[in-house]
């Protein structure tokens, strides 16, 4: 090889490596290191079940990204939990396969228990794309599991891959567990790991007295009722009833706990690998920008994720797999 044709190979390995390394990974699914003074709660503790808020109109986005053609490796099998959430007893056998079905739209209480809308155990597999480099920097895995005896388990894995991994290996692995009540999820616990680390980004959850309480800083914030974590979120939607019209929920990221208004853009059809899907392209607009696209005719799936921070950096996750473990 000519030493030119070397030395510029070279110089763009390292501009990628460069470009690569100065992400912080933990925008697949959370967000920076918060710059400022912990987050004031705004809500007093919670009244009895609120109607849903009217949302706001927003403009129709860009269109979704190209279909990506090949697959990335599926995660090698978990572990035993290395959480401290006790193990949910084991769920019934999985669905053949996933058929739309549509969600309930109760109002969550912590007294009524909920038949599952998504199939009793279940996989989505994503690939990562840090989208201003077109580059592929990672994979997830989510898996959720629905006991018969009404309680639920939800597991994301998150890591680095290909070249990213060889400068900066990292593995994230948060999982949420709590009930399923009429109205949807309820989390009892939101557990976060780094590399196999308590990453002290936990969450507990009190729904007698409203409220949560957080590692990070020990605070505890009253929530609203059928508040999510951060993982949770993403499947709640298939229970949230007048998607399209919007909604408002409050989540909890592990670092703090704020208000979503998940504003609705529209439907659109979108080809992904695994597959091509109808969806609802949904909005949260906070200090960071956070849209999921669900699958209307897949149980309202979570096929595409976008995340993109206050610095304009985007990380967009597509569904490459959907299924049984």
């Amino acid at each position: 090889m000519p030493v030119a044709l070397f030395a510029a190979l070279l110089g763009s390995l390292a501009i990628h490596a460069a470009a690569l390394l100065g992400m912080d990974v933990e925008l697949f699914g959370g967000e920076p290191a918060p710059e400022q003074a912990p987050l004031q709660a705004e809500l007093r503790p919670p009244p009895p079940p609120p109607p849903a808020a009217a949302p706001t109109a927003v403009p129709k986005p860009p269109a979704p990204t190209a279909k990506q053609s090949s697959r990335p490796p599926r995660l090698a099998s978990a572990k035993p939990s290395p959480f401290s959430v006790p193990p949910a007893p084991a769920a019934p056998e999985a669905a053949s396969e996933i058929t739309p079905e549509r969600p309930s739209t109760a109002t969550m209480t912590s007294s009524q228990a909920a038949t599952p809308v998504l199939p009793a155990t279940g996989t989505i597999r994503f690939a990562i794309y840090k989208e201003s480099l077109n580059f592929q920097v990672g994979r997830a895995e989510h898996r959720w599991d629905f006991s018969e005896d009404g309680h639920y388990r939800l597991t994301g894995v998150t890591e680095t891959s290909g070249l990213v991994s060889l400068f900066k290996p990292i593995r994230i692995t948060t999982e949420s567990a709590g009930r399923l009540v009429a109205g949807g999820l309820q989390p009892a616990r939101y557990r976060s790991l780094k590399n196999g680390k308590d990453a002290n980004e936990n969450a507990d959850f009190d729904w007698v007295a409203g409220e949560v309480h957080l590692s990070r800083d020990g605070s505890v914030r009253p929530i609203a009722p059928g508040t999510q974590d951060i993982l949770s979120l993403n499947y709640q939607l298939a229970y949230m009833g007048s998607l399209a019209e919007g909604a408002v929920v409050g989540v909890v990221t592990g670092k703090k706990y704020e208000r979503y208004q998940m504003d609705s853009l529209g439907e659109e059809a979108i080809e992904l690998p695994a597959g091509h899907f109808r969806t609802l392209h949904l909005r949260a607009l906070t200090d960071n920008m956070t849209e999921v696209w669900i699958a209307l005719d897949h149980n309202r799936l979570p096929v595409k994720i976008r995340f993109t921070d206050k610095k304009g950096d985007s990380f967009v996750q597509v569904a490459t797999e959907l299924g049984s473990p």
